[in-house]
């Protein structure tokens, strides 16, 4: 049987609002193959936390997750997209759809179990992948949409002021690509550009 080769570490921001209880989930990370780069308390800006460093994980470690740290996760999962895990002792359903809404990708209450901590990082690590390419797929096919719209109203555009068919309006937008080395939604934005001026 061949051996799977050592994981790497894990480089972790731990959030705690108790110094004791962060000394005691940092040495459980360390332990289970994390390196825990910073831990700061909570109340501080989260965001320029995270900026100050180069971290795989996030993990939050607090009663219940209150309006402030959710606003943090928040904009964390917009503008700079990490894996957020927290492990909380408030089992309310709505702190946890709350919390998911943020960005969270694991919500584990009742404290972090040293045998389980790194299964637990890596089943969210994997989640948050998932849901960062679904949001991807989204936005190519939202842009390819948008494109296609383009394309469409300016072969409406030459149809209506160059009377031509639809299949003769496409061919022509085309052929202006090709021949300006474009790709076909720059010409369809110039055409709708210059029908805008005229």
């Amino acid at each position: 049987m061949s051996q799977q080769p050592p994981l790497r570490p894990l480089r972790v921001l731990l959030v705690d609002e108790s110094p004791r209880r962060s000394s005691v989930l940092a040495e459980a990370l360390r332990e289970s193959g994390c390196d825990v780069l910073a831990t700061v308390p909570c109340g501080v800006d989260l965001y320029a936390a995270l900026d100050r460093t180069d971290v795989d994980v996030v993990i939050v470690d607090m009663e219940s997750p209150d309006r402030d740290m959710l606003e943090d996760m928040h904009r964390i999962s917009a503008e700079n997209p990490h894996p957020i895990v927290m492990f909380v002792n408030d089992d309310d359903p709505d702190a946890m759809r709350a919390a998911v809404r943020a960005g969270v990708a694991g919500y584990v209450v009742r404290g972090a179990d040293r045998e389980r901590v790194r299964s637990v990082l890596d089943v969210a690590i994997a989640r948050f992948e998932e849901v960062q390419a679904l949001r991807t797929e989204l936005q190519r096919a939202k842009a390819s949409l948008e494109e296609r719209k383009l394309v469409e109203q300016a072969k409406g555009l030459l149809m209506a002021k160059r009377g031509m068919a639809e299949e003769e309006a496409y061919k022509a937008l085309r052929q202006m690509a090709m021949n300006r080395n474009l790709r076909l939604v720059e010409v369809a934005r110039s055409v709708l550009n210059m029908a805008e001026l005229l």
